[in-house]
């Protein structure tokens, strides 16, 4: 019975500092108080222990010590003699950065920054293709129907395997209709961006013109993504400080658990 009532009390100890430490950071809509900036500071300093923390559990130990020492993933607590000691030699390497604090031998430091600017060039190079290439395959759509049978495209409830593929592999008026519009989205926002030339012709001004106006949309759009999204936030925060903590867990603890 103790053991339950001391961890009802935690509990309870938890939810207040989460709700009082809530109430503090929102304190910056009147203005930046001094509660505010002492809590942000305490957030960037759980922030950066917690950082190294798992910089070690996460990363160093499983990938380069238990790699170097020959400790099985699968099995903890066994050693396997096959251990990669080659990565050994990534210490003084990673010891190298570290000179950037000495005035004398700061300049060792730019080994390990140059190799890793070399290697996340070369990785964003590959991630830029693999998230744009698809992209840029996939914004050359066809725009002359296939069937003219019908506007729409027919459902596919109760065909067959060769039915539906059929269906897939052909273009229909308002499928043709919307690549159009697609196509055409696409090249007035590509001509915005056409800044080595003047154009002389009205109908390349209104196109830029339109693909400015067809950016301020899809901009609008995403910021008011960013605005629900902290409303979310704040929705989520609002209800752990009223309903949760003010009206569950306080009355709770003054009834006594």
């Amino acid at each position: 019975m103790a053991l339950s009532l001391d961890n009802a009390n935690y509990q309870f100890i938890k939810m207040t500092a989460g709700a009082i430490v809530t109430l503090g950071i929102y304190t910056v809509l009147y203005k930046e108080t001094k509660i505010y900036r002492f809590l942000e500071h305490m957030f960037l300093g759980l922030a950066a222990g917690l950082s190294l923390t798992l910089l070690w559990t996460q990363t160093l130990h499983d990938l380069w010590w238990g790699r170097m020492v020959g400790k099985t993933a699968d099995k903890p607590g066994e050693w396997s003699q096959n251990g990669a000691w080659a990565w050994v030699l990534l210490l003084p390497l990673a010891g190298m950065a570290y000179t950037i604090f000495s005035r004398k031998h700061n300049w060792m430091s730019r080994v390990p920054i140059g190799i890793l600017i070399g290697i996340t060039a070369g990785q964003a190079i590959q991630n830029w293709f693999n998230q744009y290439g698809p992209q840029v395959e996939n914004s050359i759509k066809p725009v002359i129907p296939t069937d003219w049978s019908r506007m729409t495209v027919p459902s596919k409830s109760g065909l067959t395997p060769e039915a539906i593929a059929t269906i897939d592999n052909n273009l229909y008026l308002s499928q043709a209709i919307n690549n159009l519009i697609f196509l055409a989205t696409l090249l007035c926002v590509l001509s915005y961006f056409i800044f080595c030339t003047d154009f002389k012709t009205k109908f390349m001004t209104r196109m830029s013109s339109t693909g400015r106006l067809v950016l301020m949309v899809g901009f609008g759009a995403i910021f008011g993504t960013t605005i629900m999204t902290r409303f979310g936030l704040l929705i989520d925060r609002m209800y752990f400080v009223w309903i949760e903590w003010l009206m569950e867990s306080l009355p709770r603890m003054v009834r006594g658990g």
